[in-house]
């Protein structure tokens, strides 16, 4: 498995996915190629990965300020400070330059569309993640009305349900239900937009942080990795979709009988490389052209 590259600043934190540096005033974030799969680093890299994540949170960041500020200055390393141009090369295409935020730890997932962990609750019991739902909705079905689904956020390891009383307990009734509201009105705002681009978000989870009190959208923003992005040319409800996000490993991960538990098994040539292009479609289909950085 490839790292991202080392830099000689700072580690703020170290993800499944994204390394943060400290540079004072802002933060750099770079996406490696690493995919996490049941909340499993998997030992295997996907090639650019981590650029189509990057430059597809960029896109969505420049679009959505005003439906929610973000923390988003710039990902062309052109535009980066200058202590970072003796690492452009290795920066070109992966990394982000953004204002530095507190972060809240909370997941907060918007869902559209019934899949994934919801399906498998409601199939169980007939609810959405201790949300009442109603009664012989189908596997990826629309459902009546967008839901907030919050989790933790945990670094490594699962991310667990919460509901909208444990999220106010942690963070304050006011910020829950700021956080509610951002979670449901930017989902709003890009299912719309990427429906004029033949694309459903079923599902989708964003994080949130604060700069002087203001509620901000920050990590990544509606890629692949953090959404399920179907063709809605071949939409069907009652089965799974044809989709360009993570559901391809995690499929493949399920055909193997693996028990969700590290060390996870590696991905064969033809898995990673038709990850690589799922994830390469999504871009070219939401933002109009094929990926460039």
């Amino acid at each position: 498995m490839t790292d991202a590259p080392a830099l000689p600043f700072p580690l703020l934190r170290r993800g499944k996915v994204r390394d943060v540096y400290d540079l004072g005033e802002h933060v750099l974030i770079v996406a490696s190629d690493r995919i996490s799969a049941f909340d499993v680093v998997l030992p295997t890299d996907v090639p650019e990965k981590g650029i189509v994540l990057t430059q597809l949170s960029a896109f969505w960041f420049e679009t959505t300020r005003n439906v929610m500020p973000n923390h988003f200055i710039t990902a062309d390393c052109r535009e980066f400070p200058s202590a970072l141009r003796p690492h452009r090369r290795v920066l070109r295409g992966r990394a982000t330059l953004a204002r530095k935020a507190s972060r809240i730890d909370v997941e907060c997932v918007a869902r559209g569309y019934l899949a994934g962990s919801a399906w498998a609750n409601y199939w169980r019991s007939g609810r959405i993640l201790g949300t009442e739902a109603p009664p012989n909705l189908g596997e990826s079905e629309i459902l009546p009305e967008p839901l907030f689904t919050p989790t933790t956020k945990a670094d490594s390891g699962h991310d667990e349900p919460l509901s909208e009383a444990q999220v106010a307990a942690l963070v304050g009734p006011t910020i829950a239900e700021r956080l509610r509201e951002a979670t449901l009105a930017i989902y709003g705002w890009a299912r719309a937009f990427a429906a004029t681009r033949g694309i459903i978000i079923a599902d989708t989870k964003f994080e949130f942080g604060t700069v002087d009190g203001q509620l901000i959208v920050i990590d990544e923003l509606l890629t692949p990795d953090s959404s399920r992005f179907w063709s809605a040319d071949a939409y069907q409800p009652g089965r799974s979709q044809a989709s360009f996000d993570k559901q391809f490993v995690r499929d493949y991960l399920e055909s193997t009988g693996w028990n969700k538990q590290s060390p996870a098994p590696r991905l064969p040539g033809d898995v990673i490389e038709g990850t690589r292009a799922r994830y390469r479609e999504a871009y070219r289909r939401i933002v109009g052209h094929e990926l460039e950085y």
